[in-house]
């Protein structure tokens, strides 16, 4: 079944949710690859950014097909459980959902230079847009590394963290609830048992 049900979640939203997590892992692998393990203007610490970069931009479209998708299809019924627990599961995904798009964002509009998407083709850099040239540049009198200096701060030093947080509490979550109160909420996002 593509679509979600009442009781599950479709081929579609789990292709979605388990991709964007992968692309996730694979971002931060690429990112601390280029960091821990290789030179400065080499052509392997080149590589592993624009890996990184073009897992980003990947990101931002699945969130917006992710958020499509969710608007548009039925979502299943939430696992019984106290007010506070629905709630806090319920800000949860607000969260997630609001650093899937300011992740992707930030590390666009705070990045130096182009990304060539996979290789195959280019993205220019924030910077040589017509949009920062209007906004930002004429619009608030800001230099790139002015406009740069609070996107890299949110990217790196502030999200770079909350999404590890976040992921850990979501997982923690999910298995709490798989383990511990033996719900469905795991099984959802799971490939029905046939």
């Amino acid at each position: 079944m593509l679509k979600n049900s009442p009781t599950h979640y479709g081929r579609v939203a789990r292709a979605l949710h388990w991709l964007t997590a992968l692309l996730f892992l694979l971002a931060y692998i690429a990112v601390y690859y280029r960091q821990w393990f290789t030179e400065a203007r080499t052509p392997e610490n080149w590589t592993a950014l624009q890996l990184h970069l073009s897992f980003g931009v990947t990101i931002a479209v699945l969130v917006v097909l992710r958020l499509y998708w969710r608007l548009t299809n039925v979502q299943p019924a939430a696992e019984p459980g106290s007010a506070l627990m629905q709630k806090a599961a319920h800000l949860g995904h607000l969260v997630l959902y609001g650093v899937l798009i300011v992740m992707p964002l930030t590390g666009y509009l705070g990045t130096g230079v182009a990304t060539e998407f996979f290789f195959l083709f280019e993205i220019p850099k924030f910077a040589d847009t017509w949009l920062f040239q209007t906004l930002v540049a004429d619009g608030m009198g800001l230099t790139f590394e002015q406009f740069e200096a609070p996107m890299d701060f949110i990217h790196k030093q502030g999200g770079a963290y909350l999404v590890w947080l976040l992921i850990l509490g979501h997982a923690a979550a999910a298995l709490y609830h798989h383990y511990h109160l033996k719900d469905r909420t795991l099984l959802k996002m799971l490939p029905p048992r046939r």
